[in-house]
C-alpha cells in the first residue's frame, strides 16, 4: 500500500490494526562519477518495496532533500544539503501530523551514514524530531502534567507494549551493525554498489570509474550482483523482524 495514492478506508484499516506505515529517509549524494545521486534513497526505497512484497505495511512518500553535508563532495558536487535545523523542524512537522492523524506505528528507513548504526547528523534529526513530535502531541492532547497523573500509574508497566508513545516513531538503518558485520558497508565502493546493482542495476556504470579519481570509489571494481543479492537477503531479513 502506498500512502499518497489511499483512500481514508486504507488509512483508517492501517491505523485500526497497527500495520506499519514506514517512511524512506533518503539524500539527494555525490556518489563518485560512476554511481548515482539518489544512491542511499534508491537503496532504502528498493529494499522497503521488496518488503511490502512479504510483509504488509504502508510505505509513505520518501523524504528526499536531507542533510547530506559536503564531506563528501563540494557545493559543486551535485550533492543537495539541508541544514539540520530547518531539516529537523521539517519532519517534525511531518511527524506531528501523523500522530495527529492517528498512526501510532511508524518507521524511517535510512541508507545514508549509517555505518555500526551510528548517530549522524541526518538520523539525529530525525530522532530528535520524533521524540519533539510525540512530547508536544502528549502535552497538547492529555494536558500538562499528563505523565504525573494517576492514569499513567502503570507507565512503566506498559513501557515495552504498543502503547508505548515512545515507541510510535522507529528510526532505523536499512543494514543492522550485524548485517553490515557479515557483508560489508562502504560509500561509491564495492559494498554499495553492489547492493544497488542488485535493486536498480541502471544506477550503476562501472565503466565510469575512471571519469574522477577518488579514494572511496576504488573498491567499487569488485562490486557484483551476486555480493548484492546476498546484501539484499541480508537487509531484507533484518527489516522484516524489526518493523513489527
Amino acid at each position: 500500500m502506498l500512502l499518497d495514492h489511499s483512500f481514508p478506508r486504507e488509512t483508517d484499516y492501517v491505523k485500526e490494526n497497527n500495520i506499519p506505515l514506514v517512511i524512506v529517509g533518503g539524500t539527494v549524494e555525490y556518489h563518485g562519477p560512476h554511481c548515482s545521486f539518489g544512491c542511499d534513497t534508491l537503496i532504502a526505497e528498493g529494499l522497503v518495496k521488496k518488503l511490502a512484497e512479504i510483509k504488509e505495511i504502508m510505505i509513505a512518500p520518501t523524504i528526499s532533500y536531507s542533510p547530506s553535508s559536503y564531506a563528501v563532495g563540494g557545493r559543486k558536487s551535485g550533492t543537495v544539503h539541508v541544514p539540520e535545523r530547518a531539516f529537523e523542524d521539517y519532519v517534525y512537522y511531518v511527524f506531528k501530523s501523523l500522530l495527529y492523524s492517528g498512526f501510532r506505528n511508524i518507521y524511517v528507513v535510512i541508507h545514508h551514514q549509517f555505518e555500526q548504526e551510528s548517530e549522524m547528523p541526518m538520523t539525529l534529526c530525525y530522532r530528535t524530531a520524533a521524540k519533539r513530535a510525540t512530547m508536544e502531541y502528549l502535552e497538547e492532547t492529555l494536558g500538562e502534567g499528563w505523565w504525573g497523573s494517576e492514569n499513567y500509574a502503570n507507565y512503566y508497566q506498559e513501557l515495552e507494549g504498543k502503547n508505548n508513545p515512545f515507541g510510535w516513531i522507529k528510526v532505523i538503518p536499512t543494514m543492522s551493525t550485524a548485517v553490515q558485520n557479515a557483508t560489508g558497508y562502504d560509500h561509491a565502493g564495492e559494498f554499495e554498489c553492489s547492493i544497488l546493482m542488485a535493486l536498480y542495476p541502471d544506477c550503476v556504470d562501472l565503466t565510469r570509474i575512471d571519469d574522477k579519481k577518488h579514494w572511496f570509489t576504488e573498491s567499487s571494481r569488485k562490486a557484483n550482483t551476486e555480493l548484492g543479492k546476498t546484501m539484499v537477503e541480508k537487509s531484507l531479513a533484518y527489516l522484516k523482524d524489526t518493523i513489527k
